[in-house]
């Protein structure tokens, strides 16, 4: 079949690849309803993690199931399901304590920006949906499976509390995706901090109270003008630069938390500077399958609709334009039509 290829900085092709096949007993193999490019995706394409041998991309996924393997039971074929980028038996101590990006035998999904994808760990990975979705909403169902889920780890990483102040750093779309995390988790205030009109927009859509456009000093000067000087109790960070991270820090009070999503890329800390800060750092890989449930049936009720971040879709064997257009920012997510 054919499939995305990364094979070097800026190369991206679309090129036969072998069938996926049942590996393992507990495989299951998919056909995608919907793929999309992740913002993480953007470090290989730009030469910013060591380069490798060619690598199948993709690790956003939804679809319906065609085989599995014989020691799968949650799961059959003809069903449509959503499954994280973290593969998790779900069972282990790690998982049961609701951190299954951090599960004993934990995997990352690739090679889903294609028709037909092989999912380790089914059982624990796949939640299916009792109906197959109106297609209207397979792009919110696809952003479940990594975005949205994503953004509501940052809030939750970040203590969101009912009534609160919150500040998100990033206006991609794991930025955007926390903004509706904080507005369904109650927060009073949703300082976005975005530079760009259409984001911009769908920020104040999804629930943001307040846009600062401002960065560096100028833009921490702004959140802390606009919280009386102190500072917001929760900052969600969803970049991964050391500029996004410092700007988180200056931007949540003595005593807040800080969320942290973006994948870390030049990222350090000084052990002095941090200790009289007397603020919370928690984040890491998000534990998508904790939400999946509850997050397909909001989506599935029509109560959230994150599918609105994807502003460009392509059909799969554009996948090149696709990531030429997220690298020079005009899209925010791009939509893969299989």
């Amino acid at each position: 079949m054919l499939a995305t290829v990364l094979h070097g900085p800026g190369d991206v092709r679309y090129e036969d690849v072998a069938e996926p096949e049942i590996l393992h007993p507990t495989d299951a193999i998919i056909r995608l309803s919907a793929t999309c490019i992740c913002g993480s995706d953007l470090w290989p394409y730009r030469g910013l993690n060591e380069a490798g041998p060619p690598k199948a991309m993709g690790h956003e996924y939804c679809g319906i199931v065609e085989q599995v393997g014989n020691a799968v039971t949650t799961v059959r074929p003809g069903q449509f399901v959503v499954g994280s980028f973290c593969l998790s038996d779900n069972t282990c101590p790690h998982c049961r304590f609701g951190f299954q990006s951090s599960c004993e035998n934990r995997e990352f999904m690739v090679g889903a920006q294609a028709p037909r994808a092989r999912v380790p760990l089914a059982d624990g990975t796949l939640v299916a949906t009792a109906e197959i979705p109106a297609d209207d909403l397979i792009p919110s169902m696809l952003a479940v499976s990594d975005v949205l889920g994503t953004g509501w780890y940052a809030a939750y990483a970040a203590r969101l509390q009912t009534g609160s102040t919150a500040v998100v750093v990033g206006d991609g779309a794991v930025g955007l995706m926390a903004v509706l995390a904080a507005k369904q988790m109650g927060a009073a205030r949703i300082i976005a901090m975005s530079r760009h009109k259409t984001r911009q927009d769908l920020a104040l859509e999804y629930g943001a109270t307040h846009i600062v456009s401002e960065r560096g000093a100028a833009g921490i000067a702004r959140v802390k003008e606009l919280t009386g000087g102190v500072g917001a109790e929760s900052v969600l960070e969803c970049v991964g630069t050391k500029e996004a991270m410092d700007q988180a820090m200056s931007c949540a009070r003595p005593g807040g938390a800080i969320g942290f999503v973006g994948v870390p890329h030049g990222v350090d800390f000084d052990g002095a500077h941090l200790f009289f800060q007397q603020k919370s750092l928690f984040g890491g890989p998000a534990p998508v399958r904790r939400w999946l449930p509850d997050l397909m049936d909001k989506v599935l009720s029509r109560e959230i609709n994150p599918g609105k971040v994807f502003d460009l879709a392509l059909p799969l064997a554009d996948v090149a334009e696709g990531y030429k257009a997220m690298d020079e920012r005009r899209a925010i997510k791009t939509l893969l039509l299989v």
